[in-house]
């Protein structure tokens, strides 16, 4: 009897599918892309219309070999990847690689379906085998798009980087605006001037013998009618002179307003929003949150079971099954009454109009399997991403929390206006379950205020003048970097974790205490592309084209046509630029020194380790002189860390060297502690097929410090085997 065959993306799910579907199944793994634009010259065609020169993935080869074997015995086969548009993608790649596509006498003989599932549970498998469809060809054509397109920018753009800076740079589609928010946001930290400002508070109370339950704060907010702005008293003789005039003034209450403030709760979450509260709650990077949430979607063993404990977690749609949203109901429900459960179904608008509605927001598969029940199944990481997902899905559906607000105007003395306020929370809501694992709301109930009522004399307890300076813009974390990166419309979710490890593996950036830093390699490549490719660096075209690919997946548009739209304006500017702009222009800076040797002018260069002083008489003269010994710090904001010398007890600070940013003591040159930076992640190692000739370990693709590939042993130190890659893999 002849079997079918499912193919899916990742060998985690071949267990639980099979397990699933029984005995007249196949389940294997395609190992997600079989095949790509290879790393190399004429890879898409110009010529023949933008026609791409697909190859099977060397690393996907093997897999593809097997499952062609397979193929010959199966009546039926289930293209079971991922539902997504690169999912989409990949089941026509795979066609394409098993020979299945314009093969008549093979497609009588094999049914090619289409399926997909948001969950790995028997319910969802079964009803996708129930409903199978075609492939969708518009999904497939603005992948494809996307592909080509990133190949022209990527493949023409970096090489120009090499020419005019140095070479192993890079630059993207989505890779070099993001590099553009970052370095712009350092450059309005490195310009920042700090301005010094005051604000006056009040201790009173509202009985005349102070005491903790009645003693309250407020704040000073207008005076002789005149509403006081942040910045409005300057000085500590401007706070003095206020100070002066309220030591022996009487106090009343002028004004009471009480409100009621209902807060809604949030939507269940969704790839970019799931990546922002990993970061911000669990210290988690987008990369690591997306590896623990595929375990998560994959399947976990349970008593021995494999079960999927999450729906797929690349989407942008909040939207939810109704028959999840059932069962999350009636969950919060039995759990905490139904007073805690919304009165109507809630549905949340998608953020943008290109949101795939037929997707659903990630949400646990079961409800009634909650993060405790399940703990000893996860890793302490599972667990923690696991309870964030699920409380999300939960709260969603809970009523909102309400609190009762206060706010009170204080006539002091002459004209002299304090404001205090106050909230108590009334009914807790969704509050129940979305704040519980960061503990109690501390920061609400402690604003509480001793009653008060109009007119009511209030006795002085203390003036408190105290000073501030104004902050720069905080630098961007990972997820404050995910929210401008969804809110522009650059790139998608699901390629965030990606773009970030690359602008850290580029050595663009560093991630210091969870903040970006632009490094001065990132600030040249950035000021390069914004100087002379401003348009394919904007915030605006990036978003435009990720629309434009939106519309050929809905079939509103023929993707080689949007392509050509791209190239012809880019290759010209290209040609152009390459005339125009020169090295020397991009890594030279003039100085006042003379060389020693010829009396030439020096000039700080930038080379392959850091910036040098290097004779303009060159190649006649080779009289260079390192700038080692110079430890410049970063900038005059945000360089002291949280992190003190273990020699001298002073506290540490960001530095840069000739080989690039260090932590340094700030009591150099006495003390001379330094430490390096902890690494940003490293590129994951993919191994080959091909074993090492001294161990006989599987070799892994490693990237030397010039950029270039080569095979390497897994094992170094220990075994120092190395060599050259004949073929470089495809990558993004």
């Amino acid at each position: 009897m002849s079997k079918s065959l499912v193919i899916v993306e990742s060998p985690a799910k071949v267990k639980t599918i099979k397990k699933i579907l029984g005995k007249n199944f196949e389940v294997a793994a395609c190992m997600g892309h079989v095949r790509g634009l290879p790393s190399r010259p004429n890879s898409v065609d110009i010529n023949n219309d933008f026609e791409p020169h697909y190859e099977i993935l060397e690393q996907s080869a093997k897999n593809v070999t097997q499952i062609k074997k397979m193929v010959p015995s199966c009546k039926n086969i289930y293209l079971a990847t991922d539902l997504d548009r690169e999912g989409e993608a990949i089941a026509w790649h795979l066609l394409e690689a098993l020979g299945l596509n314009n093969n008549k006498k093979k497609k009588k003989q094999v049914d090619i379906k289409r399926i997909t599932f948001h969950e790995i549970t028997a319910t969802a498998i079964e009803e996708a085998i129930k409903h199978p469809r075609k492939i969708s060809m518009p999904l497939v054509d603005a992948q494809q798009a996307r592909s080509v397109l990133d190949y022209l920018y990527g493949f023409n753009l970096s090489p120009f980087l090499w020419r005019k800076v140095r070479f192993g740079l890079s630059a993207g589609r989505v890779q070099s605006p993001a590099l553009r928010m970052i370095c712009e946001r350092e450059t309005e930290i490195q310009a920042f001037k700090e301005e010094e400002y005051w604000s006056i508070t009040s201790e009173l109370s509202s009985s005349e013998s102070p005491s903790p339950e009645t003693t309250f704060k407020s704040l000073l907010i207008e005076i002789d009618g005149n509403k006081l702005d942040k910045m409005a008293i300057q000085s500590e003789d401007d706070a003095k002179k206020i100070i002066n005039n309220l030591e022996n003034a009487s106090y009343l209450v002028k004004k009471i307003k009480p409100r009621e403030r209902k807060e809604n709760s949030p939507p269940p979450l969704i790839t970019s929003t799931l990546q922002q509260e990993a970061s911000t709650k669990l210290g988690f990077s987008a990369k690591k949150t997306m590896s623990i949430a595929q375990k998560l979607y994959e399947g976990v063993d349970i008593k021995g079971e494999s079960e999927g404990l999450i729906t797929y977690m690349r989407t942008d749609s909040f939207h939810i099954a109704a028959e999840a949203i059932k069962n999350i109901r009636r969950s919060i429900q039995e759990q905490f009454g139904l007073p805690y459960v919304n009165k109507t179904v809630r549905h949340f608008k998608k953020r943008s109009k290109t949101a795939q509605e037929a997707h659903e927001a990630i949400r646990p598969t079961d409800i009634l399997k909650s993060p405790d029940s399940i703990k000893p199944s996860l890793t302490p990481d599972q667990h923690k991403l696991y309870d964030l997902i699920w409380r999300r899905a939960l709260a969603s559906q809970m009523s909102p929390s309400v609190e009762d607000r206060i706010s009170v105007d204080i006539l002091g003395g002459k004209g002299h206006i304090f404001r205090a306020s106050g909230s108590t929370v009334k009914f807790s809501g969704f509050r129940k379950v979305l704040f519980q694992a960061r503990g109690p709301r501390a920061d609400k109930n402690a604003n509480t205020l001793p009653p008060l009522s109009n007119n009511q004399k209030l006795t002085l307890v203390n003036l408190i003048p105290q000073q501030h300076f104004t902050k720069p813009p905080p630098r961007y974390t990972e997820a404050s970097l995910v929210k401008t990166l969804e809110e522009y419309g650059i790139g998608r979710p699901s390629t965030y974790a990606a773009i970030i490890s690359v602008l850290q593996e580029r050595e663009y950036v560093k991630l210091v205490e969870r903040k970006f830093i632009a490094q001065e390699i990132g600030m040249i490549v950035h000021k390069l592309l914004k100087d002379h490719f401003q348009h394919y660096v904007d915030y605006q075209f990036t978003a435009k084209v990720e629309e434009g690919l939106d519309n050929i997946a809905h079939g509103e548009g023929e993707w080689k046509s949007a392509v050509r739209e791209f190239w012809e304006p880019f290759i010209q500017l290209i040609k152009v630029k390459n005339s125009e702009v020169k090295k020397s222009d991009i890594v030279s800076e003039p100085t006042d020194e003379k060389c020693p040797e010829c009396g030439e002018p020096l000039v700080n260069r930038l080379g392959q380790y850091g910036r040098f002083l290097g004779c303009t008489g060159y190649p006649k003269c080779r009289f260079m002189k390192p700038l080692g010994d110079e430890q410049d710090s970063i900038g005059d904001s945000q360089k002291k860390i949280e992190e003190i010398c273990e020699k001298c007890g002073r506290p540490m600070m960001l530095r840069r060297g000739r080989f690039g940013t260090f932590i340094g003591c700030s009591g150099y040159p006495e003390c001379k502690n330094t430490k390096p930076l902890s690494p940003g992640p490293k590129t994951e190692e993919q191994s080959v097929d091909q074993k090492c000739e001294k161990c006989g370990a599987s070799l892994v693709i490693r990237r030397n410090r010039f950029g270039k590939l080569f095979l390497a042993c897994p094992n170094y130190p220990k075994c120092s085997y190395a060599t050259s890659l004949k073929k470089k893999p495809d990558s993004e």
